[in-house]
C-alpha cells in the first residue's frame, strides 16, 4: 500500500513537470561586438592586392616547387618536390596528374616526421599532407 502511494506521488510530480509551457520569450543571442578593422602589428595582409588569391576560398597556395618524382596510388599522389635546392615529400589529398619537371603550387598542409606508408612499405623522414595541388601553367 505504501508503494502505491509513492508511485502515485511520483506520477503526479512527473505530470506537473510535463505541463510547464516553454518560455514565451524567443532566444536572443548576445550582440556581436564589431571589429576594430585593424590587424595586429606584423600580421600579413588579408584580401589585399599583395595576395589576390586569398579572397577566393580554397585557392590560396602558399608554396611552389618543381616535381622531382611522382608515386600514384589509388587514393593519393606522393610527390617529391624541389624547393630552393632542397627536396621534400608531399602527399596530395587526391590523385593529381603531374609529371617530373612540372611546377606546382600547394598549401602548407600538415607535416609528419617518420611517417610509414603501409601501402608503399616505406618510411619518410618527413612528409607533408596537403589539401590542394595546382600545376602552374607556363
Amino acid at each position: 500500500m505504501r508503494n502505491i502511494g509513492i508511485i502515485a506521488a511520483l506520477v503526479m510530480i512527473s505530470l506537473t513537470a510535463c505541463s510547464k509551457k516553454p518560455s514565451e520569450q524567443p532566444f536572443v543571442p548576445d550582440p556581436v561586438i564589431p571589429s576594430t578593422g585593424t590587424l595586429p602589428a606584423g600580421h600579413p595582409a588579408i584580401n589585399s592586392q599583395e595576395n589576390p588569391m586569398a579572397a577566393i576560398p580554397g585557392t590560396f597556395q602558399s608554396q611552389k616547387g618543381t616535381v622531382v618524382s611522382v608515386i600514384n596510388i589509388p587514393e593519393f599522389t606522393y610527390l617529391e618536390v624541389s624547393q630552393d635546392s632542397q627536396t621534400r615529400w608531399i602527399v596530395a589529398a587526391s590523385v593529381v596528374e603531374v609529371k617530373k619537371g612540372d611546377t606546382i603550387e600547394f598549401d602548407s598542409g600538415t607535416t609528419i616526421r617518420n611517417f610509414t606508408s603501409k601501402t608503399l612499405k616505406r618510411t619518410f623522414p618527413s612528409i607533408s599532407f596537403v589539401n590542394h595541388v595546382n600545376i602552374v601553367k607556363n
